[in-house]
C-alpha cells in the first residue's frame, strides 16, 4: 500500500508517543521532501520529530510536479509540504494520504485522493489490536500536541470504536 504522509500527523503522533502506529499499520510511509525539511526544522523539539526523516520505515520522495504544487499553494493557500504531498500522493497512485489540516484535505478530496487523519489511524490501529483503546491517545494528542478535536467528533470515534 502506498501510503503519502503530511508534517502534522507524523509531529502529532511523534509528541504524542504513537508515531509507531504509522510503521505497524502501513510498513512505509512515504513523505515529500518539503515535509522532511519541515520536520528537520523541528530538531530542537524533544519529542524526536526532528529524526522522523531518518527512520528506517520513512521514504523521502521528490514531487516531480512543481508547477502543480505552486499551483495548489496558491489557489488553494496550502502550505509547502501539505501541496507537495498532494501532488506526490496523486502522482504515486497513493493509496492514502494521511493529513489533518481542513484545508489540504479539501483540495485532495476534490483531487481524488482518499484522506485518513489521526483519528482514522487511531480507529484503524484499534481495529488491528495494536492499541487497546482510543481515547488515552486521543487524549495525549489533546494535550501534549495540540490536537484539536470537536467534541462531537470525539464522541463519535469513541463510539465507533465502542468505548
Amino acid at each position: 500500500m502506498i501510503v503519502v504522509n503530511d508534517t502534522a500527523a507524523l509531529s502529532s503522533l511523534a509528541i504524542a508517543g504513537q508515531l509507531s502506529l504509522l510503521k505497524q499499520l502501513y510498513n512505509t510511509v512515504i513523505i515529500p521532501q518539503a515535509v522532511a525539511d519541515e520536520l528537520a526544522k523541528a530538531s530542537s523539539d524533544d519529542s524526536g520529530i526532528g529524526a522522523i526523516p531518518t527512520l528506517s520505515w520513512i521514504e523521502i520522495r521528490q514531487a516531480s510536479n512543481s508547477s502543480m504544487v505552486n499551483t495548489l499553494q496558491e489557489q488553494q493557500d496550502l502550505d509547502t509540504g501539505d501541496a507537495e504531498a498532494i501532488i506526490l500522493a496523486l502522482e504515486l497512485g497513493a493509496e492514502r494520504i494521511l493529513m489533518d489540516e481542513r484545508l489540504s484535505r479539501q483540495a485532495a478530496i476534490k483531487i481524488g485522493l482518499p484522506i485518513t487523519g489521526i483519528l482514522g489511524i487511531l480507529v484503524a490501529a484499534k481495529i488491528e489490536g495494536l492499541i487497546s483503546a482510543v481515547k488515552p491517545v486521543m487524549d495525549d494528542l489533546i494535550s501534549q500536541a495540540g490536537f484539536w478535536v470537536s467534541g462531537q467528533l470525539y464522541d463519535e470515534v469513541l463510539q465507533a470504536v465502542g468505548e
